[in-house]
């Protein structure tokens, strides 16, 4: 009989701040196979046991040592993975809790939340070389024959169809020339963004900013993604934006599978 796997991600923009919006009750109704989450900013020991140990889910988190309250992913899972690791064995990268992943029987799922480059020089250089390096990594995992899906806050909006105004933005860090280039790149070594395979349509949008209260006029950025190896291109039957569900200035991007 088939396999359907919905897997979801959200960067929450604080676990601790959406719990008290309605996250749990939010995760029970939507119920996916696989959540990821970014943006946790908090270690799984200051938070309540019924997220760590939620009644139906097995979670993994990956928090920051270098800054308390910062960056964190987190990854929820009806299904106990066949394996777990977390970071991808770089300290400079590892320290910021940006990274788990779970393997499973079809598939290695990797939860990112990759760095934002905007606040200067520094960051930017930062975010591009960890594009590098985690590139590096899963094409060693490609070469073992492992299925390679990566989700999450990628903090770049590929073309200018997944912003607002690509003209305005075109020198800042999101939307830079070198920083959608990675993305092409991407795309080149037999990735798939799963959201164009069924959606070519402008105005989905992932992200809007609070403070211009953004989101009530649509005026966002499309920076959340799944990328999947084209070997499962036969497996994915849907992929979507759930852009009404609220609680972070981001929203929910899923996909569904069948095996």
């Amino acid at each position: 009989m088939p396999k359907k796997i919905k897997i979801l991600s959200w960067n929450v923009n604080g676990v601790r701040a959406i719990l008290k919006k309605g996250f749990l009750k939010w995760l029970d109704e939507a119920r996916p196979d696989i959540l990821c989450i970014q943006e946790t900013k908090a270690d799984r020991l200051q938070l309540p046991a019924s997220v760590t140990d939620h009644k139906h889910y097995h979670s993994f988190w990956h928090s920051a040592t270098s800054r308390k309250g910062y960056s964190g992913v987190a990854t929820f899972s009806l299904e106990e993975p066949i394996h777990v690791e977390t970071g991808f064995g770089t300290e400079k990268f590892d320290c910021e809790g940006r990274v788990v992943m779970t393997e499973f029987e079809h598939f290695v799922l990797f939860n990112v939340y990759f760095p934002n480059g905007k606040k200067d020089s520094e960051r930017l250089n930062y975010k591009l070389e960890f594009y590098e390096a985690f590139l590096v990594y899963v094409d060693q995992l490609k070469k073992k024959g492992k299925k390679i899906i990566f989700c999450g806050d990628v903090n770049t909006a590929h073309k200018a169809i997944d912003l607002a105004h690509p003209k305005n933005n075109e020198k800042t860090s999101g939307f830079l020339l070198i920083e959608r280039k990675w993305i092409d790149r991407v795309i080149k070594d037999g990735y798939l963004d799963a959201l164009r395979e069924f959606h070519p349509e402008p105005e989905l949008y992932s992200w809007w900013d609070y403070k211009t209260r953004a989101r009530e006029r649509n005026v966002g950025w499309r920076i959340d993604y799944f990328f999947l190896r084209k070997e499962l291109k036969k497996h994915l039957k849907d992929a979507f934006i759930l852009p009404d569900v609220m609680g972070s200035d981001h929203c929910p991007v899923g996909i569904e599978l069948q095996f």
